[in-house]
């Protein structure tokens, strides 16, 4: 759930598996992807499905901070097409204490910059529509 800022910006976050993990040490992809602007970012990884999920949406977040003058004082609209990621910030509870770490990262920058963080399916998600294109 989140409130819908009409000068906000849309900024997606996923990951996937590499199409041949079995000759690649990082078998999975952390993605996000900034249509106004443009940016498309993918990176090999390693880790489950969770994990990974939960590391795309850091690295948006540490882009925004580190490019913050890119972004103004727009409200951002975060998209992700992992329901449990999305709920578990939303709520403010990790479902795994693994994740306890990232998910409070993820709350700090809550705090930092204005955004909310919704589920989109994976058809709709640029970030992840097109794996192939790594």
């Amino acid at each position: 759930m989140g409130f819908a800022f009409p000068s906000g910006m849309e900024l997606f976050f996923g990951s996937f598996r590499r199409p041949s993990p079995e000759t690649m040490q990082k078998s999975m992809v952390v993605a996000f992807d900034i249509p106004e602007l443009g940016i498309a970012f993918k990176a090999p990884f390693e880790g489950e499905e969770d994990h990974t999920e939960f590391a795309s949406l850091l690295a948006l977040l540490e882009f925004v901070d580190l490019n913050r003058k890119l972004f103004g004082d727009r409200a951002l609209q975060i998209y992700g097409a992992n329901l449990r990621i999305v709920q578990q910030i939303n709520d403010g509870a990790v479902f795994a204490s693994d994740y306890a770490p990232l998910l409070e990262r993820a709350l700090e920058y809550r705090k930092k910059y204005r955004y909310t963080l919704e589920w989109t399916p994976a058809k709709r998600n640029p970030a992840i529509q097109s794996p192939k294109a790594e």
